[in-house]
């Protein structure tokens, strides 16, 4: 969190909301924000379903990455640059060819799969918004994960899209050539 006891220098460095740039958001760190458009968007606090779900995928997902040699999966944590947009995706996936040559700052190229698990304070407006975006800044694959309807809706570009139930499977398609997994697996 942002406050001016934990980081007294970043908070003299910020400018009013709404006139932040997106280099003054990356030299701040701001732990626990997105930033959209200039203006600071706080991610909704993680509850048990969003982490045990998040785990469900990263487990066979990047044990299979690993595994064949195709690149990194990265949590949370790690930010992507998106047009207007600094996000945090729960899930990305970079293949080699594409990781960006300076690896310690975030990615100035967006992710091949981003996945984002749904919260139960996200607007499904907002959700799809953002798996817009991803698309939009060049993402080739983005997953929407919602845990209540135990659902996936699988994104490759603005009008085509697929909705899975439990009884579907999950796929790699053409980024993460040859993954599968059982969407109910997801939600075990």
């Amino acid at each position: 969190m942002l406050n001016s006891q934990t980081n007294p220098e970043s908070v003299q460095k910020i400018s009013p909301p709404g006139t932040m740039t997106m280099k003054e958001f990356l030299e701040n760190d701001l732990e626990g924000y997105e930033y959209v458009k200039g203006e600071l968007v706080p991610m909704a606090a993680a509850a048990i379903v969003h982490g045990k779900v998040g785990m469900n995928i990263i487990l066979p997902l990047g044990t299979y990455i690993r595994e064949n040699k195709l690149g990194y999966l990265f949590t949370n944590e790690t930010t992507f640059q998106l047009d207007d947009r600094v996000v945090k995706p729960d899930v990305a996936y970079l293949s080699t060819a594409r990781l960006p040559e300076n690896k310690y700052i975030g990615s100035t190229v967006p992710p091949d799969l981003a996945i984002e698990v749904v919260s139960p304070s996200d607007l499904h407006y907002d959700v799809t918004e953002k798996a817009l975006a991803y698309l939009k800044a060049g993402t080739r694959l983005v997953w929407v994960i919602e845990p209540i309807a135990k659902t996936v809706m699988v994104y490759r570009s603005e009008t085509n899209f697929t909705l899975l139930n439990c009884k579907d499977r999950l796929l790699g398609e053409d980024v993460v050539e040859g993954f599968s997994c059982a969407v109910a697996e997801l939600f075990e």
